[in-house]
């Protein structure tokens, strides 16, 4: 692979939560909702890293074997996700704004991220 940023690039985005979110989460002075935004941000870090984890098994293999680890991956990964959301609020009773919110706010940041991995590394440079 021809960059392994990827990961230094999810270390930099939880830094920059950490720092933006502390006096916020400060000033609200809730345990639960504090415990729920670091809940949805450690599964959507997981889920991103199982992402690079998949491309970084791609490499060197076809493109059927690409579609199918990443593409299908990635359907198995959001499955897990809200099968994960559902235990966590129904079961665990974690707040769901909070949960809900930091997931899917870190999910759709690591999103951009990974795809710019896949077009840096995976897709042949443009011809033009």
């Amino acid at each position: 692979m021809k960059s392994l940023r990827f990961p230094g690039q999810v270390g930099v985005v939880l830094a920059a939560g950490a720092v933006l979110l502390a006096y916020p989460l400060w000033r609200i002075d809730s345990s639960p909702v504090t415990i729920a935004v670091a809940t949805g941000t450690a599964l959507a870090t997981l889920n991103a890293l199982a992402g690079y984890r998949a491309l970084l098994y791609t490499q060197g293999k076809s493109y059927t074997t690409f579609l199918k680890v990443v593409l299908g991956g990635t359907g198995i990964r959001m499955a897990l996700l809200l099968g994960a959301l559902v235990v966590l609020i129904k079961l665990a009773g974690m707040h769901p704004v909070a949960l809900t919110v930091s997931l899917l706010s870190f999910y759709v940041i690591f999103l951009v991220l990974e795809i710019l991995c896949i077009q840096r590394n995976v897709l042949p440079p443009n011809q033009g």
